[in-house]
């Protein structure tokens, strides 16, 4: 292999590499990013993006293999194009059009399938967006685990918007959209049979309260807090921009119910994984104007300012409710395998 003795390979591949967290960093920036190293690819963000003569393109892939296929609140057709508008989106994107490869095994239900595509085409149309090409494999019984589903998507960034964590400054204030951990735990749930009640995915296109923030003030960076949670997301933040993020715990919302959830299952809210919430970073003089905006859409009424840019240092600290201080870090291990 060429350049085989610049690659960081590890030696077995296990479950915490998917984890969203420091393993999937270490295998993607030691591995992938530096096999494939180019411009676009440098920045590891939710989205490349890709110049077409004047315009700039957002492009995004991602696979999706949970387990089960069906939740409260979404299925993984549902989730597929919703984790893919979402990537798009969080980029200043508007999205223009999605692929999808199905990946089935032998003696899958062909019911369920038409469920799967149907929850597809409902989120799609709630997203604004086309599913315009894509493939399907057949692979022998056993070979797989009923569905695999990998989606594509391109979308338009409107002239002058560039999110970057490269651009948050200090002072800089932090934005939860809303309750976190609602996925992670009502996947758990489903997939151990736990029988706790209330529990469901936040599952969600995100494009349209997005937009809703773009317009309303100058936001300087946004992600989707899926794999890995807010920690990990936050970790990412500050790595790329150099500079510390402080997170006070009082202010970080959760739900009751998966609050009460991750106590007993004993998970950690700030590294569950999310499918319908994103943060922003915006100047202190937009701020109040984005939250506002984000509050007036139904994917952001639970919109919260939780945090800070301090300064150099490129590290996440989270501020306890005692008023102590702690290092968050990213997600080691994996608190729940074949979550999207």
């Amino acid at each position: 292999m060429p350049g085989k003795s610049r690659l960081n390979v590890p030696g077995k591949i296990t479950l915490a590499y998917g984890s969203g967290g420091r393993l999937t960093h270490e295998l993607v920036s030691g591995l992938f990013a530096r096999a494939f190293a180019n411009k676009a690819l440098a920045e590891l963000a939710d989205s490349a993006v890709i110049k077409a003569g004047r315009e700039r393109l957002a492009f995004t892939t991602d696979g999706y293999v949970v387990s089960p296929l069906f939740f409260p609140g979404g299925d993984i057709g549902k989730l597929a194009v919703c984790g893919t508008v979402n990537d798009l989106a969080v980029k200043g994107a508007r999205p223009l059009a999605l692929s999808a490869s199905f990946i089935i095994e032998e003696g899958f239900d062909g019911e369920l399938l038409g469920k799967v595509v149907l929850s597809m085409k409902a989120a799609a149309a709630e997203a604004g967006v086309d599913i315009v090409t894509g493939d399907t494999k057949v692979v022998d019984k056993g070979k797989a685990d009923g569905l695999f589903i990998s989606t594509a998507g391109v979308g338009l960034i409107p002239a002058g918007r560039d999110l970057s964590f490269g651009a948050l400054r200090t002072g800089d204030e932090l934005i939860i959209s809303g309750p976190l951990g609602d996925h992670g735990v009502a996947v758990m749930n489903e997939r151990n049979k736990l029988g706790l009640s209330g529990l469901k995915s936040d599952c969600a296109p995100l494009n349209g309260l997005a937009e809703k923030a773009l317009a309303a003030g100058e936001v300087r960076a946004m992600r989707d807090l899926t794999r890995g949670g807010l920690a990990t997301a936050l970790n990412e933040a500050a790595s790329s921009s150099g500079l510390a993020v402080e997170l006070e715990e009082e202010k970080v919302p959760v739900s009751p119910v998966t609050a009460n959830a991750c106590a007993l299952l004993g998970l950690d809210p700030l590294y569950a994984a999310n499918e319908g919430k994103m943060m922003l970073f915006c100047p202190p003089a937009s701020s109040a104007k984005v939250l506002r905006a984000l509050r007036s859409h139904r994917y952001g009424r639970g919109a919260v300012i939780a945090g800070r840019v301090l300064g150099k240092g490129g590290e996440v600290s989270l501020r306890t409710a005692v008023g102590g201080s702690r290092l968050l870090r990213m997600l080691e291990g994996e608190q729940l395998p074949r979550i999207c």
